[in-house]
This record gives structure tokens, sequence and C-alpha cells, in this order.
């Protein structure tokens, strides 16, 4: 009960002031989009530049909990896309945006501060590892399958189909944050004591600023569509995923302790508000997605709350 109380409520509180502000009224739709800007733009982007700048490539970048996490991630695609298009019955591109909400969890908003809260500052470097190559894998492999789903039969060339894949990444500043986190760590150049206060002030509010602002998007998500396809997506984000990851980890990969709970605690976190953006960007499967995001959250209360209860 005590991780339910002082690790996974003061989160959800924090995202449920968001919510209630913004459906109440006191907050503006516009407002929150400012203040989301402000996380994902500028905020989340400097943790994650000084998450990454930080690294000890040698050690952090290990492979085995990127075998485990992402395993089980690419499991959840396949699995949701086959039956989204074989069981439900739903066109190709509807399946791949559908396959990439069971795909995409929520790493970033809620798996750094559940992580934090749980085991500590230091517990998080597994966490920027798979952070750093999350979004820019997830969605070179999600724009990849959705274009040549797409694309099939029409004869565009192959220079084309990664043309909007490059278009895709480069612009998205969480990427922008990762890449120099990147260049500053394997060039070792050093940053000024100020320049480097300032990036965690900054930063410091990104975390908060960004989960407030993940409770004022939810208000405008109702359950709508078809809620079997929503059952099965919750299912395989909240259950598959950290149980493929955790077996992997505890069974064949032997990862450390802080490797194994970093892993797992993110591969429980519900589906993320980039997984609706991806649906957003095609116009396809974008009922599914925002309501699996309103449901996988708030019952990822219980799924995260059963994994700080079973691992060590």
């Amino acid at each position: 009960m005590s991780a339910l109380l002082d690790v996974i409520l003061p989160v959800f509180l924090v995202m449920g002031a968001g919510y209630f502000m913004t459906w109440r009224g006191v907050l503006s739709g516009e407002a929150i989009d400012g203040l989301m800007n402000f996380a994902q733009g500028v905020g989340v982007p400097c943790v994650l530049f000084l998450g990454v700048a930080n690294l000890d490539l040698s050690q952090d970048m290990a492979l085995a909990p990127f075998l485990a996490f992402y395993t089980g991630a690419m499991v959840c695609f396949v699995v949701g896309g086959i039956a989204a298009r074989v069981v439900f019955g739903r066109p190709g591109p509807d399946a791949v945006a559908i396959g990439f909400v069971c795909l995409f969890s929520n790493t970033l908003l809620l798996g750094l501060p559940i992580t934090e809260r749980a085991y500590g500052t230091a517990a998080l470097t597994t966490n920027y590892a798979l952070i750093a190559l999350h979004s820019p894998l997830m969605y070179a492999f999600g724009i990849t399958a959705m274009e040549v789903v797409k694309t099939h039969g029409q004869g565009l060339a192959l220079r084309s189909v990664l043309a909007k894949i490059g278009r895709g990444l480069v612009r998205n500043p969480l990427l922008i944050a990762i890449a120099a986190g990147f260049v500053v760590n394997l060039l070792h150049i050093p940053l000024p004591s100020f320049a480097l206060d300032a990036i965690k002030l900054v930063g410091s509010a990104g975390l908060p600023a960004s989960l407030f602002g993940l409770g004022g998007v939810l208000v405008r998500y109702r359950p709508d569509g078809d809620l079997r396809i929503v059952a099965m997506v919750t299912g395989l984000s909240l259950v598959l995923h950290p149980l493929i990851t955790w077996g992997l980890a505890t069974q064949n990969l032997g990862l450390t302790v802080p490797e194994l709970r970093s892993a797992t605690v993110t591969s429980a976190m519900p589906p993320g508000i980039n997984a609706y953006m991806f649906a957003h960007m095609y116009g396809v499967g974008k009922r599914v997605a925002a309501t699996s995001i309103l449901v996988a959250t708030a019952l990822s209360v219980l799924s995260v709350w059963f994994w700080l209860q079973v691992l060590p």
C-alpha cells in the first residue's frame, strides 16, 4: 500500500489536478496546449539532454534492457496490428495505427517520474537509455510500416518513403535534445556551470508541467469507438508488454536489479500521447487511440502498483 500512496498517487494527483481544472474551465484548452508546448518543446528536452549527456555509454547503454523492453513492444505491435486487421476487420492503415498504440508506452511523462519516486534519481540511467532510442526507433518503425501499407501497390520510390520518415524525425524537439546530448557526451564537450544550472532549472519544471498538462489533454478524449479493440490495446499495453519484459529480463538476459526495475516499470506504462499524435498524423484509428490512452492511463494505477510489489 505504501507504494500506491507514496509513489503512484502523487503522480496521478498532479495529472488529476490538470484534468479537473481543465474540465471545470479554470484553464482553457489553449492554456493547456501552451503548457504542453513548453513541456514537450523545452522542459522535457532539457531533462533528456542532461540525462543523455551524463550517461556512461560504456555501462548505461547495456544491450539486455533494450532487448527485454523492445521485444515486448514489438510483440505487442504485431499482435495488436494483426488482431485489428484479422479479428476486427479494420483497414490496413487503421491496423498499423492501432498496433502503434500498443507499441508506444508512455516512457517519458509517466515512466520517468514513477521510476524516480519509486527508486530515486540514481535509478533513471536505464530509463534515459531506453528513452534515447524510444521515440526515434518507434517513430521510424511506425512511419515505415504505415508508409509501406499506404503506398502498397502505388509504385512509390523508396526514396520518397525514406524522405517522409526523415522529415518526421528531424523536426521532433525531443529527438533534437537527445541528439545534442549524445554530441556533448561523445565529444566530451564541457558546459559552463551557469549553462548547466539554467538547463537544470528549466528541466526541473518539465516533468511536473507535462504531467499536469497530460491531465488537461485527457479531458478532450471521450470513451468512443470499438471498446473491444480498446480492451485489447489496454491488455497488451498493461499486461502483455511488462510480462514479456519481466520474463526475458529474469529468465534469459540477466539484467541487474536497477535495469530490471526500469525496464519492467517502463513497459507497464499506458500508451503515450504520441500514440494519438501518430494516429492523428495519418487520420486513422484516432478514436481507438484516444480512448485507449484514457482507459489505459486510468487502469495503469493498478498495473504499476502490481509491478512495484513484484519487483525487488
